[in-house]
């Protein structure tokens, strides 16, 4: 399952899985991650745990005063 970064602001992610229009906010990774989780698990019950979450960052954002590029991908176990 493949989520879409829509917002990388600094303290406040934003992300979509377009299928199931799944969207999930967090303040950092480590919680968008609980929060990706939290999503399958009311969408999917406990089958959740057949699938893999995956962030997408399709979103231009800013890495030590430099614009990182596009594409990036974290896999989340």
């Amino acid at each position: 399952m493949v989520f879409e970064l829509l917002s990388d602001q600094p303290g406040h992610l934003q992300a979509l899985e377009p299928r199931y229009r799944l969207r999930i906010q967090a303040t950092n990774l480590e919680e968008l991650q609980h929060e990706a989780r939290e999503a399958l698990i009311a969408q999917f019950g406990p089958s959740h745990v057949a699938y893999r979450v995956k962030l997408r960052r399709s979103v231009r954002h800013q890495t030590h005063g430099r614009t990182a590029a596009a594409g990036t991908t974290a896999v989340f176990g």
